[in-house]
């Protein structure tokens, strides 16, 4: 039998988390007691109802319960039984803009202040958040992207398959992407901005992609750079995070960040790595 322990911060996407895995074929509880872990077993052993998948939700909603998570995750280790612990988190913008637009209270900010309840609850995670199988950073994921994150996760035999990358040019004029793991500069290339036969044209365009690529220094930047990420990769899985976002800046975001982009995209996509690319100022 295999067990998926959804967990994680309040507004992370908890919820949605256990509908997807839901839909993947596993028996799904919401806001289940880790206590009660031991009679579930033996209840769906007992029964020889077919049911090998089951994912459960445990988080602070279950108050004292909450804290027999690690009794249940040391039981299910000690009986052989295979689990992942799947621990959704966010930025503490994210957060706070997506309780302020629910209008609701988050479970540890008795006195309102969502802040402080966010701060409260890392701290009361931190332990589970060290035995996480996978960790989900849904700052800037909607649910579609949140759902492919993890069937990639789940539905791949090999980690590094299920790696992600996500390549975004944008224009350092309009501010750094605040959800960014890297943030990288290519305004040392020639600007084809000031070349009027190609002003209104973006990075996507060949004619002005091949403007960008055929500086010396372009090859050696998305070269380096794609070797750099691949590499890292392993070190990556290693601490639990299987999505890698890079931010590549130009001053408008419309030309020489794109045309960088889409070759690094292109890059990787050659080496089987999933890549998905995006132009934020486009």
């Amino acid at each position: 039998m295999e067990f998926i322990i959804v967990t994680g911060q309040s507004g992370a996407g908890k919820s949605h988390a256990i509908h997807c895995l839901e839909d993947l074929g596993y028996y799904a509880i919401d806001n289940m007691p880790p206590r009660l872990i031991r009679e579930l077993i033996g209840l769906l052993q007992n029964a020889l109802c077919g049911i090998d998948k089951v994912a459960f939700v445990a988080d602070i909603r279950g108050g004292a319960f909450f804290d027999d998570l690690k009794e249940s995750l040391d039981y299910l280790e000690n009986e052989g039984i295979e689990y992942k612990v799947m621990f959704l988190e966010a930025s503490d913008r994210a957060l706070i803009r997506r309780y302020k637009e629910t209008r609701r209270a988050h479970p540890l900010s008795a006195d309102g202040l969502i802040q402080e309840g966010i701060a409260k609850e890392r701290d009361r995670l931190a332990a589970i958040r060290e035995r996480a199988t996978f960790v989900i950073d849904t700052t800037n994921l909607k649910a579609a992207a949140l759902n492919q994150e993890i069937k990639r996760l789940l539905l791949s035999d090999q980690e590094t398959e299920s790696f992600s990358l996500s390549i975004q040019s944008f224009g350092f004029k309009n501010g750094i992407p605040t959800e960014a793991d890297w943030v990288l500069d290519v305004r040392f290339l020639p600007n084809p901005f000031y070349l009027s036969s190609m002003k209104k044209l973006t990075g996507r365009s060949k004619r002005v992609s091949e403007y960008v690529l055929k500086a010396p220094e372009a090859e050696l930047f998305t070269q380096s750079v794609t070797e750099l990420m691949l590499q890292l990769i392993p070190g990556y899985i290693r601490e639990g995070k299987y999505h890698l976002m890079v931010a590549i800046g130009c001053t408008g975001g419309r030309h020489r960040s794109v045309a960088i982009a889409e070759r690094i995209a292109n890059l990787l996509e050659e080496q089987g790595k999933n890549a998905a690319v995006s132009h934020r100022d486009l």
